[in-house]
């Protein structure tokens, strides 16, 4: 039923003409029951009941019928209960209709028995059924009625056990027919309501087509910033697994989404900024077309807001063939840098996409999209914590569209982007600051796998990158919050292979965060610095002589005795520490040999085992092993 939902919607025509025909079927067999009735001869009272409802729930058919060709409403017609009502209507006459002709072809002898033995209960149940059948189709056609106002929350017998559809039929409806928004905005909460209840809830709500009338309220509001908020919380709600980010996605919901946010307020641009978040973080191919969509610009245009960007100016203001900038444009035009070409030269003025003047707004998109109905002075104009909470979605949004995409990570790697984050992250605190550390580590996690954009974005030379390198530094130095460490050691970490030999001061952070009092922050640390020592580091020795200078032996030794997390890191710290400077005295009065032997006779990890085996090698041309007192580890 999912994948049906997610496919290419029909043409409203075959729609209408669909949904025409599954009701030409049981209106059809109302006829002909109605025929049959009145031929019969016999338990009149019977036979005329039934012709009665069978004309009533023909009326009620045909209503149905006009509703759905109607032109005021065909082209947003909610078919998903007609249908379902429909088949049931069509069951139900098939049975009154095949009792009816028992009887009526009967003998005279064989049809008083039927009669007296059976006919009496047998026409009570399927009067009972028609009579059900009327009452579905009563409140089938409430539903469409604009003069109700608001959802009808009656339950019609088809789902009397199971409510939940009644409701959510009904909430839908209430949201795709032309209805006051107030009416649409109620419904859309109600979903929202009823999907933050339970797995199944939300199944259902997908299930029974209510992406796409949000969508449309998320998309117009019906006028009102209220119902754009209403539709993306609901959806919000709603997308908790990739299936459904699918669903959304194959309605349109991601362009729509980036033209929200380019037009809206603020306060909708937070809801659409939560959204794009939530599903950026659930659905990798999402990520990417959110990024094709240029999404991203918009976010990191709202990000400046009142923030200093003189940096950034004067470091375009220097253009010309030898600067940076020009410098960064030709080795991304010599390598074919993805997108590159398109991103930097689609505003025929040559200039980067981000305008270098201060940003006050989001409304830079504007031109593109045909104009925004939220002016700059309206946005400036704003509460301070409006703005707050709009920069803390948008911080949030980049951070979840950043990971594992190397399309996302160079839009956001660019000049403008990395002053920026590292501004915020110099000037706020909490989330905000939390989510721009994030966003860096991100990148910087797909820089390590990516030679090019590390050439390009992250030289320690590069202005840009140096302004984030300074700001990640100063946070592992001085910040006291471990989830704000961790992420700015995170980041380091995976940019290790940028640093020359002669950078001692990025390792020596990390070596003295090896003693933080927090367990996790100090593993962190050891993992970082495995990074830079490892053999797949250019500079692998000089970095491991420099976590030895500046006394990261004997911590490392205390670490490894705290838990089994900080001992496997610590481990594999120290084997790369004795493969490259085994000669070292504080290795030997750490006694490094007989720690490893013991970790290698108790390792159970295969590839540890041989790392540890090699450390040992290593170690053995300079060292004895014959010191009397040696560190016990558990199992690794």
């Amino acid at each position: 039923m999912v994948a049906s939902t997610a496919t290419s919607t029909p043409s409203t025509l075959d729609r209408e003409k669909t949904l025409q025909n599954e009701l030409a079927l049981p209106i059809l067999l109302t006829d002909r029951l109605i025929k049959s009735a009145d031929e019969a001869k016999s338990s009149r009272s019977d036979y005329v009941e039934l012709a009665r409802q069978a004309d009533e729930l023909s009326q009620k058919l045909r209503a149905a019928v006009r509703l759905s060709s109607s032109p005021s409403s065909s082209s947003s017609i909610y078919d998903r209960p007609i249908r379902r009502i429909a088949a049931d209507v069509t069951k139900n006459l098939e049975r009154a209709l095949t009792l009816v002709r028992k009887c009526k072809h009967t003998g005279l002898l064989r049809h008083v028995f039927l009669t007296i033995t059976s006919s009496a209960a047998d026409f009570k149940k399927v009067s009972n059924l028609l009579q059900s059948s009327i009452a579905d189709f009563g409140w089938l056609l409430s539903i469409y009625s604009d003069d109700e106002g608001g959802a009808n929350l009656a339950i019609p017998p088809i789902v009397s056990n199971d409510p939940i559809f009644a409701w959510v039929w009904s909430y839908i409806a209430s949201l795709q027919v032309n209805r006051q928004v107030k009416d649409r905005i109620e419904s859309a909460n109600h979903l929202a309501s009823l999907a933050g209840d339970n797995q199944r809830y939300r199944k259902l709500i997908v299930e029974e087509g209510a992406v796409w009338p949000l969508l449309r309220l998320l998309k117009d509001g019906g006028g009102s910033p209220d119902g754009q908020i209403a539709a993306a919380t609901a959806l919000y709600m709603l997308v908790d697994e990739v299936e459904r980010t699918r669903i959304v996605a194959a309605e349109g919901g991601i362009p729509i989404m980036v033209q929200v946010f380019a037009e809206s307020c603020m306060n909708v641009q937070i809801a659409v900024a939560e959204l794009v978040a939530k599903v950026a973080e659930i659905d990798s191919i999402a990520r990417e077309e959110f990024g094709k969509e240029n999404l991203l610009k918009q976010l990191i245009s709202c990000l400046i807001m009142e923030v200093d960007m003189e940096e950034y100016r004067q470091y375009h203001s220097g253009g010309g063939k030898n600067s940076i900038h020009s410098i960064v444009q030709k080795e991304l035009a010599a390598k074919n840098y993805p997108n590159y070409n398109n991103r930097f030269h689609s505003h025929g003025n040559g200039s980067n996409t981000y305008s270098y003047t201060k940003v006050h707004s989001c409304s830079s998109f504007d031109s593109r999209v045909g104009g925004s109905s939220y002016n700059r002075k309206e946005k400036e104009n704003e509460s301070p914590e409006v703005k707050l909470k709009l920069k803390v979605m948008c911080a949030l949004a980049l951070w979840r569209l950043c990971e594992g995409s190397v399309l996302n990570s160079q839009k956001v790697a660019e000049p403008k982007g990395l002053f920026c984050l590292s501004k915020i992250i110099e000037t706020e605190k909490g989330e905000l600051q939390y989510h721009c550390l994030m966003t860096i580590m991100e990148v910087a996690k797909v820089a390590e796998d990516n030679a090019d954009l590390r050439k390009v974005s992250w030289k320690p030379s590069s202005p840009p990158a140096k302004a984030v390198l300074e700001q990640l530094l100063r946070v592992i130095k001085e910040e006291s919050i471990p989830d704000i460490q961790i992420a700015a050691i995170r980041a380091i970490g995976c940019l290790a292979r940028i640093f020359s030999a002669k950078e001692t001061g990025i390792a020596s952070s990390l070596v003295s965060q090896l003693g933080n009092r927090d367990v996790d922050v100090a593993t962190e640390a050891a993992i970082a610095l495995a990074k830079f020592a490892c053999p797949d580091n250019h500079n692998c020795v000089a970095h491991s002589k420099t976590i030895i200078e500046f006394n990261g032996v004997p911590l490392l030794m205390k670490l490894s005795a705290v838990s089994d997390r900080s001992r496997k890191h610590g481990l594999v710290l120290l084997c790369y520490l004795s493969m490259h400077v085994g000669n070292s005295k504080e290795l030997a009065e750490a006694r490094a040999l007989k720690t490893l032997e013991n970790a290698s006779a108790m390792a159970q990890n295969a590839e540890l085992k041989e790392l540890f085996s090699r450390a040992v090698h290593h170690l053995m041309l300079y060292q004895d092993g014959s010191h009397p007192h040696h560190h016990s580890f558990a199992v690794v």
